[in-house]
């Protein structure tokens, strides 16, 4: 399980470690941490040009004294001081003593366009707002330059604990961070600012709660949530999943959502809907029923909306079952907020950004600046948890918690019907006993998988996702 934690969080681990180290030491395990990344980016560090843009704070003090490591091995160091009288003075002091040079962001123009490696300090984990006036010319210059541009905790211009990106920032190829995570390195849009990111370890682990930010599921985490059937296992026991889904304009909704649901885990499928003759003719081992929720026969859970236009007498029967329900698309904007808040039993919601910002009221470019803290209020307002689909995918429960984010999207999945896909497997896996929450996370990594293995670089269509949903789950079990 990857981790992140808040600023806050992270700067009181620190002070409780710092309180049991020599005055410094946390400093130069971050500055030691960060230098030996750069140098294996280098390769041959001696004669190399590295340029170090520096701001107040501690994350250009770490820059200095991992500058310092590089000069004495030879490397040619320019640190540009955006605050001469407010730099780190042990990291300034140690990087003159081996041989580095400092100079003002006037002068930085140069030193930057023959650099090999630029390594942002500007700005700490505690910054807001984009970057100031005076170190954004840097900034974008580093981008256009040849240069590999490494972050120091995280890029310079994005906000930690949100995610946020407000105004010019950094676009780093690397990120170095130390101890722990921080949420806008595992959250879009500050999440692509950041590159790739490797985490050092300074000793905060002990120092840190059980319960961080956000937490994204790795291939083990998933392998020990996946539903498997036992020998004794029959259709029944593995789970029955109801969609409710399509209509005489969108019957295709109701096939990928089908798909999605057998390829899922499903013992058997129950399709309620006008769909049913072309469910039928592509999957017919679904059991179809023309008489509505109530009468289709028991399942362990339903999914309800994806394609479902204006049926809302078939979303309301839905929510008044006592099993969990997943909505989606249709099912979202035709759902009553009471009714969903009333649910006794579990409620799954899964909107992509603009549906968020319907429900919540707001424009969609405030939930997509803003993701976290949308999941967030939309899982409180409805009392259930919510998925909330796109370039990085959270899983909130109403409760609160960890937030969990999805590492395996890729942009590939942005195509029409792959969300029912996404949908009927997430039902899938409540019909199987998975907590919504798990339920959500487990679908949303073996979708992306899926998304990645039957794209390959090239234009993917939803059927080919849900084609390649077994290769997934065989992947993750491996």
């Amino acid at each position: 399980m990857r981790t992140a934690y808040s600023v806050e969080t992270v700067r009181t681990a620190e002070r409780a470690l710092m309180a049991r180290l020599p005055d410094g030491a946390l400093m130069q395990r971050a500055a030691a941490g960060l230098a030996a990344t750069c140098a294996d980016l280098l390769g041959r560090v001696y004669g190399r040009r590295v340029v170090l843009l520096v701001g107040s704070g501690d994350n250009g003090g770490d820059a200095l004294y991992a500058g310092a490591r590089l000069a004495r091995r030879g490397a040619g160091v320019t640190a540009v001081l955006f605050a001469r009288d407010r730099a780190h003075p042990g990291g300034l002091a140690a990087l003159r003593r081996a041989g580095g040079r400092a100079v003002g962001p006037e002068a930085a123009g140069e030193s930057i366009d023959r650099a090999d490696l630029v390594v942002d300090g500007i700005v700490g984990i505690g910054g807001t707002g984009g970057l100031r006036p005076d170190a954004a010319p840097s900034a974008e210059r580093a981008a256009r330059s040849g240069a590999v541009v490494v972050a120091v905790d995280l890029p310079s211009g994005v906000e930690a604990d949100s995610g946020q990106v407000r105004g010019a920032a950094v676009r780093a190829d690397l990120t170095v961070t130390f101890g722990a995570h921080k949420p806008a390195l595992l959250i879009d849009p500050a999440r692509e600012h950041a590159g790739t990111v490797r985490l050092v370890d300074i000793g905060l682990g002990p120092e840190l709660p059980a319960d961080p930010e956000l937490e994204a599921l790795q291939h083990a985490d998933v392998a020990a949530l996946l539903p498997v059937p036992a020998a004794e296992s029959d259709k029944y026991r593995r789970g029955v999943v109801g969609i409710a889904a399509g209509s005489a304009r969108y019957p295709g909704a109701a096939v990928l959502a089908v798909s999605g649901a057998l390829r899922g885990g499903a013992g058997a499928v129950r399709y309620v809907g006008p769909a049913g003759e072309a469910v039928l003719a592509r999957f017919p081992e679904t059991l179809v029923s023309d008489r509505g929720p109530h009468q289709a026969g028991r399942v362990q859970a339903w999914v309800v909306g994806p394609g479902a236009g204006d049926d809302a007498a078939t979303v309301a029967e839905v929510l008044e079952t006592d099993v969990p329900v997943l909505l989606d698309a249709d099912g979202l904007r035709l759902a009553a907020r009471d009714a969903v808040r009333a649910r006794t039993a579990p409620t799954l919601m899964t909107p992509h950004a603009g549906e968020a910002a319907a429900l919540l009221g707001v424009a969609r470019e405030e939930v997509e600046a803003a993701r976290l803290s949308a999941v967030r209020e939309l899982a409180a307002r409805y009392r259930a948890t919510v998925l909330l689909k796109g370039s990085t995918t959270l899983v909130a429960d109403p409760d609160g918690g960890p937030v969990r984010v999805n590492p395996t999207g890729t942009p590939w999945l942005a195509t029409a019907g792959s969300g029912d896909v996404l949908s009927g497997l997430a039902g899938s896996l409540l019909a199987a006993g998975l907590p919504p929450r798990d339920a959500g996370s487990v679908a949303a990594y073996l979708h992306g998988l899926a998304g990645r293995f039957a794209a390959d670089g090239a234009p993917i269509g939803a059927h080919d996702v849900a084609e390649c949903l077994p290769r997934a789950w065989r992947d993750v079990r491996e």
